[in-house]
């Protein structure tokens, strides 16, 4: 283990808890709902959604059991380092790295857009035009700042990162309740007709979004090396962050559904926020639900960061990468040259403008499915090879919640190919090309100093200190 490895373990129960419900209940919620409701009506959305969700809590078992297993940063990382061996760890590592970058990256694009709701005619200064979206320099400054603003909280320390984690949530989950009960008192059932559209790209397209929004979860397991908690509180916070997620996004689609109806829904730019505008009779609270917006860019932003920058300083931690990325804070504790790096990446992602937007959930999604399946094979192999090995939180007798979890990540990945109804497109596969091709020439010019890392090793844990 590197003598650099400081991070400090200074997080709670609560901390744990809303960094991730943060994370999966961010923009997603405001910005895609409506375009949920409208594709697959507010029963088929629902539908799509919970069973989306239930597929995705079964990967989360299998999370909750490695996490307390092995409570150490990295999450994907360490997991697939013990179960499938090194080459197995890069690859999961990898994956999972893109999906947090893409959400990062996917955030700095999306606070213009939302500022653009309240200053309508804030877009000065055009710069060039993008697949028709025509880009200006304060949309991008405002990315830019929100990027570096991010950056900077994670950067002094996790401890504040999780404060303002916490405040942002609240903030979400109570703008979100003033929705959900203001469209329960003053909606309509008229708003939601069609309830069903039968078209199965419709919830295909909701049901393949669910990776990409509930990618969250695992936000828990890369900081577990920082959480002071018991081993098995970790695994039973993941599945309970998970559940409040579920009711969560379940609510605000019945509620835009019920809020809204269809034909404004075609014509709005952000649907949620005139449903509760609606609602209530008054365009201020469309406002306000953009200000629970904001605060939801910010904790899925924060929570990001912090994740991809722990799986990254643990790839660089076992020689996967180079050492820079390994780096840890000598004051504030924290992987330092991670953060910098997965901030510039989201600073330059608002010069390539909204489109931008599709091309990260897409893109992001798919190699969030590569980490599932990853998981649920090191979770397979590590329950046959070491079935003596300490169990904190143990998801299930017998391995079938494994299984389950594989099937359903090689499912979601189907959908993501040529040809599918949720297939990818030209951007979103140059985007994956380049990520892999960037892989490709690190796990090959570094395998020979990775090649014959191990778990207990390199995080310095045996099978009886695991616990």
């Amino acid at each position: 283990m590197s003598e650099k490895r400081q991070l400090k373990k200074v997080l709670n129960r609560t901390d744990a808890l809303v960094l991730s419900l943060g994370a999966m209940i961010g923009w997603g919620w405001v910005v895609l709902s409506g375009g949920w409701v409208t594709d697959a009506g507010v029963v088929g959305a629902g539908l799509a959604f919970l069973v989306g969700g239930a597929l995705v809590l079964v990967v989360g078992l299998t999370y909750s059991e490695l996490a307390s297993a092995m409570p150490k940063v990295g999450g994907e990382h360490s997991y697939a380092l013990r179960g499938i061996g090194p080459r197995g760890s890069f690859i999961a590592s990898w994956a999972i790295a893109l999906g947090y970058v893409s959400v990062v990256a996917f955030e700095a694009v999306a606070l213009p857009n939302v500022v653009e709701y309240i200053f309508p005619n804030y877009k000065v200064g055009y710069m060039y035009t993008i697949t028709g979206y025509d880009v200006y320099a304060t949309w991008v400054l405002v990315g830019i700042a929100g990027s570096v603003f991010i950056a900077w909280i994670n950067y002094v320390g996790i401890k504040f990162a999780s404060f303002v984690q916490m405040v942002l949530t609240l903030m979400i989950i109570l703008v979100g309740l003033m929705l959900i009960f203001g469209s329960a008192a003053n909606g309509s059932i008229a708003n939601a007709d069609p309830l069903w559209v039968t078209s199965t790209a419709g919830l295909l397209t909701v049901m393949i979004a669910t990776p990409f929004l509930f990618v969250g979860f695992d936000v828990i397991p890369q900081a577990a090396e920082e959480m002071n908690i018991k081993p098995r509180s970790i695994g039973k916070l993941l599945i309970i962050s998970v559940f409040c997620a579920i009711l969560f996004y379940l609510a605000v689609i019945f509620a835009v559904g019920f809020g809204l109806g269809p034909e404004d829904r075609e014509l709005s730019i952000l649907p949620t926020a005139d449903a509760m505008a609606n609602v209530f009779g008054a365009d201020v609270f469309g406002h306000i639900l953009v200000l629970g917006g904001i605060a939801g860019i910010l904790t899925s932003w924060n929570a990001f960061i912090i994740g991809g920058s722990r799986v990254i300083f643990a790839m660089a931690d076992t020689k996967m990468l180079p050492a820079w990325f390994g780096k840890v804070h000598p004051k504030h504790g924290t992987p330092s040259n991670a953060i910098i790096f997965i901030g510039g990446l989201s600073v330059v992602s608002p010069f390539f403008g909204d489109p931008m937007l599709g091309w990260l959930v897409d893109a992001g999604g798919l190699t969030i499915v590569v980490a599932y399946l990853m998981v649920a094979v090191s979770f397979i192999m590590l329950r046959r090879r070491l079935p003596e090995m300490d169990r904190p939180f143990r998801a299930g007798r017998s391995v079938w919640i494994g299984w389950l979890a594989l099937l359903m990540s090689v499912f979601f990945f189907v959908q993501y190919m040529p040809g599918m109804p949720a297939g990818l497109g030209i951007q979103e596969w140059m985007i994956l090309g380049g990520w892999w091709i960037i892989g490709a020439y690190f796990a090959i010019t570094r395998y020979e100093t990775y090649k014959t890392v191990t778990y207990e090793k390199d995080v310095d844990i045996d099978e009886k200190s695991a616990v």
